[in-house]
C-alpha cells in the first residue's frame, strides 16, 4: 500500500484537491452573489470546486493503478527536449515581439515556432496552422475584444 501512496497521479491528486480546497476557502472572503449577479467570488468558489473534484478522481485513479504500468510509460516516453526548447522559444519570441513587432508578427512567431516542436508536423502544417491561428487572433483579439496591442508595429509600443 506505501508504494500506492507516492504514485505521482496519486501525488498530483492531492496537490489539486489541496490547491482546489484552499481556492474555495478563499474565495468566501469575498460576495459570491449568485448566478445571475455573480460578485467578485463566484468564479474562484467555481474553479475550487471544480478542481477539488478533479483531485479526487485523480487521488482515487492513482491509488488503484498498479506502479509498474506507470513506470512502463514513463519508460516508453522519454522527454521531448527538441519540443520544449521551441514552445519555450516560441513564447519568449511572442513576449519581445507583441512589444516591439505587433500582434501579427507575435502570433505568427509562437504558432508557428511552437509547432515546429511537434515530431509529426511539417514546415507546410506548421505554416497552414499559423496562418489559420494569425487570423483566428486578429479577429478575437483585435477586432472583437480590441485588445490595445496593435496589428503591425515597428519599434517600442
Amino acid at each position: 500500500m506505501k508504494e500506492h501512496l507516492l504514485h505521482k497521479d496519486f501525488m498530483g491528486g492531492v496537490l489539486m484537491f489541496a490547491i482546489g480546497t484552499a481556492v474555495s476557502v478563499n474565495s468566501a472572503t469575498f460576495d459570491i452573489g449568485t448566478l445571475s449577479q455573480m460578485g467578485p467570488g463566484f468564479f474562484p468558489l467555481v474553479l475550487g470546486l471544480v478542481l477539488t473534484v478533479v483531485g479526487i478522481v485523480l487521488a482515487i485513479e492513482g491509488s488503484t493503478s498498479s506502479q509498474d504500468a506507470s513506470e512502463k510509460r514513463e519508460k516508453e516516453h522519454s522527454p521531448e527536449w527538441k519540443a520544449w526548447a521551441l514552445i519555450s522559444i516560441g513564447i519568449l519570441s511572442f513576449v519581445v515581439l507583441a512589444r516591439f513587432a505587433g500582434l501579427l508578427i507575435a502570433t505568427f512567431s509562437i504558432v508557428f515556432i511552437s509547432a515546429l516542436g511537434d515530431r509529426d508536423n511539417t514546415w507546410r502544417s506548421a505554416a497552414l496552422l499559423t496562418i489559420v491561428m494569425v487570423a483566428v487572433s486578429v479577429v478575437v483579439f483585435w477586432w472583437a475584444l480590441k485588445i490595445q496591442l496593435p496589428l503591425l508595429a515597428w519599434g517600442n509600443v
